[in-house]
């Protein structure tokens, strides 16, 4: 009988017997040749078996229920983070900003009434411009702790430090206002003048510019939470296709028509999408929410109660100084005009109906009562313009302003309400989902390895 390594020679191409014993350098290579041809042989024999294909798309399925896991925990705590941060950062910055605008110009407006009762202002009076003026001090703190962080080049810090610098000057201006009115200097008048001036070419522009820079930053942050989340919705498809495409060749190889491994990974991962899918679009539906009933009138309502301040600001100031030029008319009825014009374009869904309603009725009846005081003054009676713009009368220009700030106030706390209750409701709608992926992806994996190995096992 031949010996082996003759039997391959001979195989490979090598002498025969007669022929003489082979080259040790020859037979080395004639062997690698072999082994090599032989291994390549087998290896594609494997690679095109059925157990290979069965192992590959095991693989494949068990990489594809790790992805989704993963993935869709990670986009869901985003998502959850990014709300979160919205409730806890974004919309109280955003809130406090306004609170800062609309303090400074209750003070300027509380500052110029107090002057039109002549020598010491009432009571009631200085306790409002004094109460917001500590607000605005305590607004800009709590902006500097946010803003001030992002260093000292950032665009709100350097409006947050006009304003600081500013508002001494302002208050500084007013106390010397008041000092010259108790002593009956009409030098007073003047010094209201030029800190209402101060007010509003400094002070509140700049306010403004960092209460809109904080709603874009908010209306950003919501437009981000309304967006659909494609990928987390993708790969649940994905791997119920290649659960089914799985299923149906076996079903093919082994004529059995249901794996008990597969059929139920194959509804997990169903299960797994229709939660993801429900709870995404919940929690968009709830970002939106908080956007068209809480931010959008939030802004709307912020603006017209900052008019109305400014237009009483304009009202008094007018008074005060006799003005005859039309100068402060002229701001009176731009801002009134703007005022009427947002409460009249108040969306019809958003909440604070009745607040807003009740203001428009406010309005009205404010620019009737100007219209009086006006008229008064202009037939050079002081007395009666000044009971018209100040007087207790539930018909004069200063209750239809308490009436119309209150209102305002009151809608402006319902709308945030709804902001804060939409994004606390988006942010719960996505709660469980993370953990629920990664276990309900682990429980799929686990249900392909089981209805995956008995089939192996079929191949020994």
């Amino acid at each position: 009988m031949m010996p082996g390594w003759w039997r391959d020679s001979v195989r490979a191409g090598a002498p025969a017997p007669g022929g003489g014993m082979p080259s040790s350098g020859s037979f080395i290579r004639e062997a690698a040749a072999v082994r090599q041809q032989f291994g390549a042989i087998d290896l594609r024999d494997l690679l095109r078996s059925s157990p290979a294909k069965v192992i590959a798309a095991g693989l494949t399925l068990l990489l594809l229920c790790g992805i989704t896991g993963i993935v869709i925990a990670t986009s869901i705590d985003n998502r959850r983070h990014g709300l979160q941060d919205m409730l806890d950062s974004t919309e109280p910055d955003a809130n406090s900003a306004q609170h800062l605008y609309s303090a400074l110009s209750v003070a300027d407006a509380a500052a110029g009434t107090a002057f039109i009762a002549g020598g010491l202002e009432p009571r009631e009076t200085r306790d409002r411009y004094n109460q917001s003026i500590g607000q605005a001090a305590v607004e800009l703190v709590v902006q500097s702790n946010t803003t001030l962080d992002a260093g000292t080049e950032d665009p709100d810090a350097q409006l947050l430090l006009g304003i600081a610098t500013a508002l001494p000057v302002y208050t500084g201006l007013v106390e010397t206002a008041r000092t010259a009115n108790r002593e009956g200097h009409p030098v007073g008048a003047a010094y209201l003048s030029e800190a209402s001036n101060l007010m509003q070419s400094t002070l509140l522009p700049m306010a403004q510019q960092l209460q809109e820079h904080r709603a874009e930053a908010i209306a950003a942050a919501q437009q981000r939470q309304v967006r659909i989340l494609w990928a987390p919705i993708a790969l649940p498809v994905l791997t119920l296709v290649a659960l089914i495409g799985a299923q149906v060749y076996l079903a093919r190889r082994t004529r059995r028509i249901l794996n008990p491994g597969l059929l139920p990974a194959a509804i997990t991962v169903v299960i797994l999408l229709a939660w993801t899918v429900a709870a995404g679009t919940i929690s968009a539906r709830s970002a939106a929410a908080a956007r068209d009933n809480g931010a959008v009138p939030t802004e709307t309502l912020t603006v017209s109660h900052t008019l109305a301040q400014q237009a009483r600001s304009a009202e008094t100031l007018k008074l005060l100084r006799r003005d005859a030029s039309g100068d402060y008319d002229r701001t009176f009825d731009e801002t009134t005009s703007r005022l009427t014009t947002l409460l009249s374009g108040y969306p019809r869904h958003a909440p604070a109906q009745e607040e807003v309603g009740s203001a428009r009725s406010h309005v009205q009846d404010w620019l009737e009562a100007h219209q009086r005081m006006t008229d008064a003054l202009s037939r050079g009676d002081f007395p009666g313009a000044s009971a018209v713009a100040i007087g207790p009368g539930p018909d004069e220009a200063a209750a239809e302003v308490d009436g119309l700030d209150r209102d305002l106030t009151t809608g402006i706390a319902h709308t945030r309400h709804e902001l804060r209750a939409g994004i606390a409701g988006a942010a719960r709608a996505l709660n469980l989902l993370s953990a629920g992926a990664v276990a309900l992806t682990t429980l799929a994996a686990a249900l392909v390895s089981a209805g995956l190995w008995p089939r192996l096992r079929e191949y020994r």
